[in-house]
């Protein structure tokens, strides 16, 4: 079958790399992809706002499937649209998609159906927030309600730092994703990434990751997308699985399907591990970025069949996920500047020798463009380093070893990413 990916970062890249490796895909284009992509499909300029014009390619070109990378085109709704032209759609409906478009949404589904979540309050107005603000203690996490990138959380310690953030959000400091917040308590525990595909009913578990958010070396400075991640995640347990399947994925998907609004495609659930047990921290309605990057990397089953029996009703009678019993480990390169403002135009290169000179090595490019025939970066995150290893310790020695032989003079990256997976092997 023709398959058409949409998306154009990091993650794409990885989709696109494991795609184009399935025996069921006939043809892959991407849109609107980079320049890594190219390397596996066809890269067209669609633009995913313009649902009509997505429709038509798929129709002209006999897209037998469509894979939406990004959040943004599943909480307009592209899906939805796609689905009513008969057209197969791994990824939700814009209903499902609040699950991740609102936290808000989110939280009040959790506690219809029991999920165990942090306690929360969601305020639609500055003065109602800090009135919140007083019914819970310190640390205290403020969320932007909407879409922000990853970045719209704050962990307050003080009252003076809640009451600026909320502050900041409801001034607009994340855009149209801060009109609301949601106030929550502070969950001690360690967190890890669940990823679990689903057709709408059906549930079937597809790994674990965790991630790094903060920008600087030993967790510190300000969130990002994600500076790196690993897989699986020992911590993780098969008991503590299925748990989590058992009390907070399952209903979700169940809750969804109850309300007429079934969610399909990948349920990337954001886990806090807690004395109490697992808790739901936040819902994403797509593969995470950099996470998705470390599970392509180990996924040795056919990916278009899984994603295709995920859009078309059949996960039951499919082919549990098969993963290699390795570790992997990936580690972003960004452009000097992020999480503000990057700065773009800085020469990349010797990608190919990394990959050809340290084992299990590919490297995935996020915000990469091509001028006057030379890579550049061209966004805030610009390479994934990832490498497969047979343990933590060899993935990431493995990763940093073919981030030294990348030429990114005005890039940066963690020193220590894997270092929690690292810190157990030592005991």
């Amino acid at each position: 079958m023709n398959i058409l990916l949409l998306g154009s970062g990091g993650r794409e890249h990885a989709l696109a790399w494991k795609l184009a490796q399935s025996p069921s895909c006939a043809k892959l284009f991407a849109a609107p992809g980079n320049p890594g992509i190219a390397k596996h499909a066809q890269l067209v300029p669609l633009d995913a706002a313009d649902h009509a014009a997505v429709v038509q390619f798929c129709r002209a070109e006999q897209i037998g499937l469509v894979v939406i990378g990004p959040e943004q085109p599943l909480v307009d709704g592209l899906a939805d649209s796609l689905r009513a032209e008969g057209i197969p759609v791994f990824g939700p409906g814009k209903d499902a998609a609040r699950l991740e478009g609102s936290k808000g949404f989110t939280k009040l589904l959790c506690a219809r159906a029991g999920i165990p979540t942090a306690r929360f309050a969601r305020a639609e107005t500055r003065a109602e927030a800090e009135a919140e603000l007083d019914l819970f203690g310190l640390p205290v996490v403020i969320k932007a309600d909407g879409l922000a990138a990853g970045k719209g959380v704050v962990i307050a310690t003080s009252a003076e730092d809640a009451e600026a953030a909320v502050a900041d959000m409801f001034a607009g400091g994340f855009g149209a994703a801060g009109a609301s917040v949601v106030i929550e308590e502070f969950m001690d525990g360690e967190e890890v990434s669940f990823f679990a595909l689903t057709d709408g009913k059906t549930v079937v578990p597809f790994g674990s990751a965790q991630d790094h958010k903060r920008v600087g070396d030993g967790d510190t400075g300000p969130n990002t997308g994600g500076m790196g991640a690993y897989s699986p995640a020992s911590i993780f347990t098969p008991d503590l699985q299925q748990r989590v399947l058992a009390e907070i994925v399952q209903p979700t998907v169940t809750a969804m399907a109850a309300a007429g609004t079934p969610f399909v495609g990948v349920l990337y659930a954001g886990l806090m591990l807690t004395e109490e047990g697992p808790k739901l921290v936040e819902y994403n309605a797509r593969f995470g970025d950099p996470e998705c990057q470390v599970l392509m990397a180990r996924l040795d089953s056919d990916l278009a069949e899984l994603m295709l029996a995920a859009a078309t009703g059949r996960l039951a009678g499919a082919a549990p996920p098969r993963f290699r019993d390795e570790v992997a480990l990936t580690v972003v390169m960004a452009a000097e500047g992020y999480p503000g403002t990057p700065r773009k135009g800085g020469a990349v290169a010797r990608l190919e020798a990394a990959e050809a000179e340290v084992e299990g090595v590919r490297v995935f490019q996020a915000g990469t463009a091509e001028a006057d025939g030379r890579l550049v970066a061209n966004g805030g995150r610009v390479l994934n380093v990832t490498a497969t290893g047979g343990d933590i310790g060899e993935a990431q020695a493995r990763a940093y070893a073919a981030a030294e032989r990348i030429d990114f003079d005005t890039g940066f990256y963690r020193r220590d990413i894997g270092w929690r997976e690292i810190a157990r092997r030592a005991g």
